[in-house]
């Protein structure tokens, strides 16, 4: 599990939950079924129209996603290019054809793939680059979907709680129970808030965060992929593809000697 990600939305509910007992209150009186029940059916309803149903079924996929601890060790791509560089320039491309299958990483296998079976360098890089391009919009969908349901929480928070003061406002006459029934009536509200900031927001943020890692780590690979096809030079390869990292980041070992 990703510790960031579990920690932090432990962290919200934890000191939410305390300033609430701070302020004298107590957790029963968070409770409100009927108002859970607008908030949460409300906002995965009003999300669902704006998505195909397709899009819908993914959703329990891109939770276990920001859930997840999913790392791209960049490093190792780097150190993995350079090993490949280093053989196509001392014993030729068509040599890659035997390193293929021990490459775990499906995009770098497509790509070497398209090195050694002689396609152009442009089409190469076209193809690359188009999956690079449709995988950033799938995972784009999954952000928009938790971004759109943190903008229906708040709304239908609103909703529950203009129903509840509507009901209040029939019952004016007894003014004994009036407090409470306003009280009660905000809970909605307060649903929706604290749903969409502390979980559709930061969770749709998170799943940004990945596909920007993951990104990163493709452009990497087509970077060097590229560079394999053009013949340079393995050390000239490793330098450039580290210069897409921070400069903290660039002084780590690949773990690899490069040999010019």
């Amino acid at each position: 599990m990703d510790l960031a990600t579990i920690i932090g939305i432990g962290l919200a509910v934890f000191s939410l939950l305390i300033s609430i007992f701070i302020e004298g209150g107590s957790l029963g009186s968070l409770i409100n079924v009927s108002a859970g029940i607008l908030v949460l059916g409300g906002t995965f309803g009003a999300t669902m129209v704006c998505f195909p149903i397709s899009a819908v079924k993914q959703m329990p996929r891109w939770l276990a996603v920001a859930l997840k601890d999913r790392k791209t060790d960049i490093h190792e791509d780097i150190a993995i290019i350079v090993t490949l560089a280093e053989t196509a320039r001392r014993e030729g491309i068509l040599k890659l054809e035997n390193m293929v299958e021990d490459l775990e990483n499906a995009y770098l296998k497509q790509g070497v793939n398209l090195v050694v079976d002689g396609t152009d360098y442009e089409v190469t890089k076209a193809i690359m680059k188009t999956e690079l391009e449709l995988m950033e919009e799938r995972h784009s969908l999954g952000a928009k979907f938790f971004e759109t349901a943190g903008g229906f929480a708040p709304t239908m928070g609103i909703i529950g709680t203009v129903m509840g003061l509507v009901n209040v406002l029939g019952h004016l006459s007894d003014s004994g129970n009036l407090g409470g029934a306003i009280a009660t009536a905000f809970i909605a509200t307060f649903y929706g808030i604290s749903t969409a900031n502390i979980l559709w927001l930061p969770i749709a943020a998170k799943l940004k965060s990945r596909s920007n890692d993951e990104s990163l780590a493709r452009e990497i690979i087509m970077e060097g992929v590229l560079s394999i096809q053009a013949g340079e030079s393995p050390r000239i390869i490793g330098d450039r593809l580290k210069s897409f990292l921070p400069p903290d980041e660039r002084q780590k070992s690949v773990g690899h000697e490069v040999h010019a």
